[in-house]
């Protein structure tokens, strides 16, 4: 049943980033018809994020008064509502306005989402069913790189928030019909415990920083690594469909690196290979004809290790607290998510070029060792004084 409710959840999050990937995707024809430069295409990427900012925390509370089935679902419609706000704009400001309400609702279905995930696999093959959930991301935006840049030019930029607004729709449908509460939670007291014991904190936190500053990362990647091939004379749609093979293979990378994990461990030395080839494979996009060499590296190896990341939040904060903890998570997560593409478009427009964005990006993700390295010593010292107690 659960391996049921995985694909459920999955099939459902594709629809989070076919939604947020629009922006990416029409951004150089919002450019010309609002005169937008960079930083403000940046911005409209960061929009998306900024809710998580002030409603993560709220989010994580509401699982004391609903349950997670109709947060999620509701976070669905929103994001629905939100694309179709932004698809019959007349104004820049209406299209920011869109994606700040389906900011809203991936607040909400993001959180919820990735606690379903964690209640059903609680203590089993928890990093391959996170690798496997958190691959609907890339899935989504990978469609939506090569599916949204054909509708850009056959239809106009409204087409693909149109279309990602019907997919959200239907995932809300099939949400509210289809998903079910794992047996063991069934009869729980939803919310009875909610404040994070102090040593959760530090935990928390650190995964959060490694899960945002690795997804800043990537979407600097999506954001400015087909300006930077374009910048060398690849067209345009060759040029999204290149970057697009890194999104495709870590859907296969990722729930591959996450059976490696649970199968054998050696979760620090996974994080390690993947995160320096994912470095390599960024700054290898500045050399020309190397695009799609660093697209297969990127999806191979740099991003494939997303579930075991993801999958920290699960470890650090226990059952009973987990919807705060995942409030928490996601709240440090959206931080580091609203402020990085603004800061990296504006990179851009100083220097003129999209090199220094994607060395950004490249900084971003290798800064996802240090804080995953912060998490095992702090889950070390946890450990030591149980150790202690029982001898």
């Amino acid at each position: 049943m659960r391996w049921r409710i995985l694909a459920l959840l999955f099939a459902a999050r594709v629809g989070l980033g076919l939604q947020f990937q629009t922006m990416a995707s029409v951004g150089d024809d919002l450019a010309g018809v609002f005169g937008l430069d960079y930083a403000d295409i940046g911005l409209m990427v960061g929009l998306f994020m900024a809710p998580g900012l002030f409603l993560a925390l709220p989010a994580g509370f509401s699982g004391r008064f609903a349950s997670d089935r109709t947060l999620a679902g509701l976070g669905l419609a929103a994001l629905a509502l939100g694309g179709a706000v932004s698809a019959t704009a007349a104004g820049p400001w209406t299209v920011g306005a869109g994606r700040m309400g389906a900011g809203l609702g991936f607040v909400f279905a993001n959180l919820y989402f990735t606690k379903m995930a964690a209640d059903w696999f609680d203590g089993r093959e928890i990093a391959t069913a996170m690798s496997i959930l958190v691959m609907s991301w890339p899935f989504g935006i990978a469609m939506g790189q090569v599916g949204h840049a054909v509708l850009t030019e056959l239809y106009g930029w409204r087409v693909p928030f149109a279309v990602a607004s019907v997919y959200c729709a239907l995932a809300a449908f099939g949400m509210f019909t289809l998903y079910r509460t794992p047996e063991v939670r069934a009869g729980a007291a939803p919310g009875r415990m909610t404040w994070l014991l102090p040593r959760e904190w530090g935990l928390i936190l650190c995964a959060g920083v490694a899960w945002g500053v690795f997804n800043a990362g990537y979407v600097a990647y999506l954001t400015f690594g087909p300006l930077m091939l374009e910048a060398r004379g690849t067209d345009p749609l060759a040029a999204a469909s290149v970057i697009s093979v890194g999104s495709w293979l870590m859907i296969l990378s990722g729930a591959a690196c996450g059976q490696i994990a649970d199968r054998f461990g050696r979760r620090d030395t996974i994080l390690t290979v993947c995160i320096g080839a994912g470095v390599v494979a960024l700054l290898l996009l500045k050399l020309p004809g190397a695009g799609l060499a660093a697209s297969l590296i990127f999806g191979l190896l740099g991003v494939a290790p997303a579930g075991v990341i993801m999958a920290l939040a699960g470890q650090a904060v226990a059952p009973e607290r987990r919807a705060f903890g995942m409030g928490i998570f996601f709240t440090v997560y959206y931080v580091v998510m609203t402020a990085a593409p603004p800061f990296a478009g504006w990179l851009s427009d100083r220097s003129g070029t999209p090199d220094s964005a994607i060395l950004f990006g490249a900084v971003l993700f290798a800064l996802v060792l240090p804080a995953a390295l912060a998490f095992r010593l702090l889950k070390a010292a946890q450990r030591a004084p149980q150790v202690s107690e029982r001898r």
